[in-house]
Formats: structure tokens, C-alpha cells, sequence
């Protein structure tokens, strides 16, 4: 059977398919476009992760610092029973005291998270409030480390 194209009025083979140009390039590869996507989350989190860091969340350390020494400031002063050669009854700390001594071994520790030079005040005021915490002020150590951490109170 012949068909007559009717846009050209000649004689049109039904099985003649004309090559089209998709048909002869190769398909697109999938690997530029996911490597493309992949280096764009890269390049995004990059930068998220610059601007983010460059906004100021690590300028709180001395003050943490500061807010550590001031919160150990008014637990007030502790008991020293260490010189006693058999201490008697310990006192206890009513609980808003042994609040501000965590509150400040907090603070102490985050800001020597934050830098490092905080560190021996957050070593000292941890081992200060475990000594509180256990109420074994006759710890001749944490009397030391009390001592230590108000020196270094001083001197922020």
C-alpha cells in the first residue's frame, strides 16, 4: 500500500523512519551530574561551616571563665577540715551553694572547651566540686585546688 504524503504530494514509504540526532548521540552520563551535585554540597557546607565559625560562638570563653570564678565566689567559704587530726560532724551546704559550685565547674569546663588556656581552672574547679559534692572537706587536696582556682580567679 502507498500512502501519498499530503504535505509534499509524494509517494511516502509507511516503514521509512527518517534518523533523528538524538538517536545518534549517546545519552548524557549521569556521573557529571552527580559529581556536580556532590561538589556543590561540598562547596555549600564549606562555606556554611566558615561563616558559622567566623561568627563569634568561641568569643564567650572569658567570659564563661569570668562567670565560672563568680559563681565559685559565692559558694562563699567551704570548710577546711583537712588540719583537723579527727574532723568532727562535717557541716552540710544548703543546696543553693552546691548549685553555683556545679553551675561553676559548667562554665569552667566550657570555657576550656573552647580554649584551652582555661583548662587548669576547669581541672581545678572540678576537683573543688567533687570534693563539695562528697562533703570531704578534710580533702587536703581539694583545699589545694581551691586555693589554686581562686589564685587563678585572680588573675582573669
Amino acid at each position: 500500500m502507498r500512502t501519498v504524503d499530503p504535505g509534499t504530494g509524494t509517494d511516502a514509504d509507511p516503514d521509512f523512519d527518517e534518523p533523528s540526532d538524538e538517536s545518534t548521540s549517546p545519552p548524557p552520563s549521569r556521573r557529571l551530574l552527580v559529581l556536580s551535585a556532590v561538589a556543590g554540597f561540598v562547596l555549600g557546607g564549606s562555606v556554611l561551616g566558615l561563616l558559622w565559625g567566623l561568627s563569634g560562638v568561641h568569643a564567650g570563653a572569658l567570659e564563661d571563665a569570668v562567670a565560672a570564678c563568680q559563681a565559685l565566689d559565692r559558694v562563699g567559704e567551704l570548710p577546711d577540715t583537712s588540719r583537723d587530726t579527727q574532723p568532727t560532724l562535717t557541716p552540710g551546704l544548703s543546696s543553693e551553694r552546691l548549685h553555683r559550685m556545679v553551675a561553676a565547674r559548667e562554665l569552667s569546663a566550657a570555657a576550656a572547651q573552647v580554649n584551652a588556656n582555661y583548662q587548669p581552672l576547669a581541672d581545678h574547679i572540678d576537683s573543688v566540686s567533687r570534693m563539695v559534692l562528697s562533703l570531704h572537706f578534710s580533702d587536703a587536696s581539694g583545699q589545694r585546688h581551691l586555693s589554686e582556682a581562686k589564685e587563678i580567679c585572680g588573675r582573669i
